[in-house]
């Protein structure tokens, strides 16, 4: 049987593995990408940073470049539109290490998009040129690829996501993300995976394929149907960073395993307990909230917990929920 699970070597750096955590606004911070890699996760993606922020000493936008100690692989994903600010800030995220920088060519938040940035770029394949081109001046010589993440195209009347492609690989590009849906599609519909396999078979580079990632299988599904070289899971791992776990296991030929709510919930308290390393107890309790409600969907007595979560505030009520939740499990 071939072992679809197996390392992927991105423009001269070689990744353990082709099982990646996409770059998602809100969820992965160091915290969670620290339980995803525990969870099998082969390389996380931080949050997408903004260019222009970084470039103006934000703060609060060099935290989300922050760090998990069992992170010994990260990505940092930029977005931003203009060629000679990424380029300044492809320089100062080269102090923490990261193994790729990535581009983001694929968000459909109307803020970003008014900025030219995100799906907006994908309108401009020139543009997209060279921006890649400027990251790739200053990151190549530090051994440090460029990547791309980009959709299918800004709408159904222009899906043109081969043209994208080649332009991001034409600038320096050592691979491409294809999230198979149109800006226009936001996270509706259904993704057009056969768009990942007609780009995978096109490119020199590794293509990787983003959408409709939900399960273990999903991901085996999607690397046999597509011939894609990784998959990156984003809603699929929110609440269920085991989905790295089941799909390694079924990558490999093995039985996908059984994630009690013992786990869940043990899980669950880990990424609490690290995000309030990283944040603070009072912030890491308000972001936590949206993230117990993930965990702990469709288990026993989910309703009546998250009800509870929207108003816990400190590290103790959380425990005390985990406590009920595995309580409730238990019967």
């Amino acid at each position: 049987m071939t072992n679809h699970h197996h390392p992927v070597v991105v423009g001269g750096v070689e990744l353990p593995g082709n099982l990646f955590l996409a770059p998602v606004a809100g969820y992965s911070d160091a915290a969670f990408r620290s339980v995803c890699v525990d969870e099998g996760a082969d390389l996380c993606y931080t949050e997408m940073v903004s260019a222009e922020a970084l470039t103006r000493g934000s703060g609060k936008t060099t935290e989300l470049m922050a760090r998990a100690e069992n992170e010994t692989r990260y990505a940092i994903q930029l977005f931003g539109s203009k060629p000679e600010v990424l380029s300044r800030a492809a320089a100062m995220v080269l102090p923490y290490g990261p193994a790729l920088v990535d581009l983001n060519c694929g968000c459909p938040v109307p803020k970003i998009i008014k900025s030219g940035a995100g799906s907006a770029l994908v309108r401009n394949p020139g543009l997209v040129r060279e921006i890649v081109a400027a990251m790739a001046a200053v990151l190549g010589p530090a051994g440090v690829p460029v990547t791309v993440k980009i959709r299918s195209g800004w709408d159904e009347g222009s899906r043109n996501f081969m043209d994208v492609a080649a332009a991001a690989v034409e600038g320096g590009a050592a691979a491409v993300t294809l999230h198979a849906r149109t800006r226009a599609m936001g996270y509706s519909g259904t993704a057009a995976w056969p768009e990942i396999g007609r780009l995978a078979a096109a490119l020199a580079v590794p293509v990787f394929g983003s959408g409709d990632v939900f399960s273990g299988e999903a991901a085996r599904r999607m690397l046999e149907e597509t011939g894609c070289a990784g998959v990156m899971v984003a809603r699929g791992a929110m609440g269920n960073p085991f989905i790295f776990r089941e799909a390694r296991a079924l990558l490999e030929g093995k039985s996908a395993p059984v994630v009690d709510v013992a786990h869940r919930a043990a899980t669950a308290r880990r990424h609490l307990l690290l995000s309030a390393r990283f944040l603070g107890e009072r912030t890491a309790c308000v972001e936590f909230r949206k993230q117990f409600c993930s965990y702990t969907k469709g288990t026993a007595a989910g309703a009546a917990l998250r009800a509870d979560a929207v108003r816990s505030s400190t590290v103790e009520e959380f425990e005390a929920l985990i406590g009920r939740w595995v309580a409730a499990a238990a019967g």
